[in-house]
């Protein structure tokens, strides 16, 4: 068996329906369309959510919510990422945390959270850092620093 003799499944390979050719083709004259209204007409499709004038459904629903341009988004690692992603005595940055890809680059400030263990003594720099993690940096042997800002 090659390549020259290989067919499709019966039934894989349809032929495209022909509208309006005919009565004899079953989809003659109105081609498949009915009679008259929005949708026989050329052009006449109706957008999406669209309810016949109805008010709808997303204008009916109340707003909801609130979104502050203003706040802060924190790139978050933990300690066991940490731990994986490092060497001993190595510092944990904001650019060497983006050039190991552990946090995206458009991050207003970086957050060390606990989870899970560290063996290695690091120097960690980051803008907030939560208390399990400042204890398990310390007694690994390692620092926190914390300021404002990348």
């Amino acid at each position: 068996m090659d390549l020259s003799n290989i067919k499709a499944p019966k039934g894989a390979n349809k032929t495209r329906k022909r509208k309006g050719r005919g009565q004899g083709s079953g989809l003659g004259k109105t081609a498949g369309k009915g009679q008259k209204g929005q949708k026989a007409r050329s052009g006449g499709s109706i957008k999406a959510g669209f309810e016949g004038g109805q008010m709808p459904l997303q204008r009916r629903i109340p707003k909801s919510g609130f979104t502050n341009i203003h706040a802060k988004v924190y790139g978050v690692v933990n300690v066991s990422t940490l731990e994986r992603a490092f060497e001993v005595g190595e510092e944990v940055s904001y650019e060497t945390l983006v050039a190991k890809r552990l946090v995206p680059r458009h991050v207003d400030g970086i957050k060390v959270l606990g989870h899970g263990d560290l063996s290695k003594k690091l120097v960690v720099k980051a803008d907030k850092v939560s208390k399990s993690a400042v204890e398990k940096i310390g007694q690994a042997g390692g620092s926190v620093e914390v300021f404002g800002g990348k």
